[in-house]
């Protein structure tokens, strides 16, 4: 018997978080980037990227979005639909 693994990318893993969320209020940003890098602990996206991935993928699947990550300048988490 073979036993055979299928690679995951970064945007389908971002992808698949979206579609697990869907039924939830909201997508945490930040706890999406904690489920793909434990997923995916060489990742090499930055936050930012990871950030764009799951609210792009959101947006598609209308999947509210909490922009909830820590920023540099201060602002306050925002919650988008």
């Amino acid at each position: 018997m073979t036993n055979s693994f299928h690679s995951i990318t970064v945007e389908r893993a971002a992808e698949a978080y979206v579609l697990s969320r869907g039924k939830a209020r909201f997508l945490s940003i930040a706890q999406a980037i904690r489920a793909i890098r434990t997923l995916i602990p060489a990742c090499r996206a930055t936050d930012g990227e990871l950030e764009e991935l799951l609210a792009t993928a959101s947006l598609v699947h209308g999947v509210p979005v909490a922009f909830d990550t820590n920023s540099a300048d201060g602002v306050a988490p925002q919650l988008h639909s």
